[in-house]
């Protein structure tokens, strides 16, 4: 498994390692992926990506499949975890972008792990507010931040300022970000200044936990 494994390894720090899982749609090393994993490790958060089998099946012949059943993506985040657990020495992360986040999530107080980030949190379907994934977030007890676009059509800043969450949970918003963080253009950001905040945010909320 180790060879599937991508690492972005911050030379200042030897405590925090963020295991960051993709979204349902691309791959480990996509555009976001990578800038997000750079960025991190330049602020001190080492940073390990895998991906899930149906990904992994998807790099080997082309072939594009919809995700595995939630109970299989769980299993195969908690194998690739313990693999970390059993390398890393300091703290551990778990998170992800979109779905990733949410399987991170849902995995999170049951892994024995210090923290959790999602990166823009798949809050319910586009257009379909009423289907919410949210039960869960009320109850979370790990100490959790989620980055979200203030636009992000699975959960806009208007829609989540009202739902229940943990308090254990911390949500940061990009100004004017959709799902993958780009801004409008009025704005005057682009989408690496989104990330570059992202990425800032993440490290310093893991830096400062006890």
């Amino acid at each position: 498994m180790t060879d599937e494994l991508l690492w972005n390894r911050a030379e200042s720090a030897d405590d925090w390692l963020l295991l960051l899982a993709h979204g349902a749609g691309a791959p480990m090393d996509s555009e976001f992926m990578q800038s997000m994993a750079a960025g991190l490790a330049e602020q001190g958060v080492t940073v390990v990506r895998f991906e899930f089998p149906y990904m992994q099946a998807r790099r080997a012949d082309g072939k594009k499949r919809p995700p595995n059943a939630q109970g299989a993506l769980l299993v195969h985040f908690s194998e690739v975890l313990a693999l970390i657990k059993s390398q890393w020495p300091g703290r551990v992360a778990l998170g992800g972008k979109s779905m990733g986040g949410r399987m991170a999530s849902l995995l999170v107080d049951q892994a024995e792990v210090d923290a959790l980030v999602c990166l823009g949190y798949p809050f319910h379907p586009p257009g379909k507010p009423e289907k919410l994934r949210t039960a869960h977030l009320a109850s979370l007890a790990t100490p959790g931040l989620i980055v979200q676009g203030e636009r992000d059509p699975f959960g806009k800043r208007a829609e989540v300022e009202g739902y229940a969450l943990s308090p254990a949970l911390t949500v940061q918003w990009l100004n004017s970000g959709d799902h993958d963080f780009k801004p409008l253009k009025s704005s005057g950001l682009t989408q690496a200044d989104n990330l570059q905040q992202a990425a800032v945010c993440v490290a310093r909320f893991l830096q400062r936990l006890p």
